[in-house]
């Protein structure tokens, strides 16, 4: 007599479903400026475009506007967001705070295979930089702050980062490109490391915040 098996619960997490691909085409539209800032973005049309239902295109919005991508406009709809000079500060205000602290407390208690793996995703950073590939400066940029933080310990931390996220790498993209940057942020980035490997607490949080400050005057000019 054989026993029935009951059904699996498990989901195949590597297969996304329409409505993650769906809004990482939405979400890389809006960053890479497909969509303008105060665009309507109009469901039928979206609709089309990624030849997906409208309850998947709802969807996608409402997280978008979670994320300040988009926000919703009275009588007339969703709309690309407008990020103001004033919002930037707050954005570069809490990262100035957040990776201070987390560089500090690496510097204080993270180990060296940590150090290492930072350093290395801090060369892809600089080698897409080198390839004009900014969108993965981007994602190398937000794989190296996440690894930061994890070595500080600093887990809550990130969540709070991450939330941000969108909005951060929506100024990096902007930021980025700007006149001389490429060289700049270089150097900023290895005076961070620098004051790792020498496990200088202080100069390292100097460092970080340092570098937030001077790429929020660059992004303050642009919005400005």
């Amino acid at each position: 007599m054989t026993v029935a098996t009951a059904p699996s619960l498990k989901i195949d997490r590597s297969a996304k479903t329409l409505r993650e691909l769906s809004l990482e085409k939405m979400r890389a539209a809006i960053l890479d400026g497909h969509f303008k800032p105060g665009e309507r973005l109009v469901e039928r049309s979206l609709c089309e475009q990624l030849d997906v239902s409208r309850s998947i295109v709802r969807e996608v919005l409402r997280h978008l506007e979670a994320e300040g991508l988009v926000e919703a406009i009275p009588h007339q709809g969703p709309v690309v967001a407008t990020l103001s000079a004033e919002q930037a500060a707050q954005v570069y205000e809490i990262r100035a705070l957040l990776e201070g602290r987390a560089a500090r407390l690496f510097a204080e208690r993270a180990d060296a295979a940590a150090l290492k793996n930072l350093v290395a995703v801090n060369a892809a950073i600089q080698d897409a930089f080198q390839a004009g590939d900014h969108p993965a400066v981007v994602l190398h940029t937000t794989a190296f702050y996440e690894a930061l933080f994890a070595g500080a310990g600093l887990g809550m931390a990130w969540d709070i980062v991450r939330s941000l996220n969108a909005r951060i790498n929506r100024l990096r993209l902007m930021t980025i490109g700007s006149p001389g940057r490429q060289k700049e942020a270089a150097a900023e980035m290895e005076r961070i490391l620098k004051a790792l490997r020498k496990r200088d607490a202080q100069a390292a949080q100097d460092a970080a915040e340092m570098h937030v400050r001077r790429v929020a005057e660059i992004a303050g000019a642009l919005l400005k």
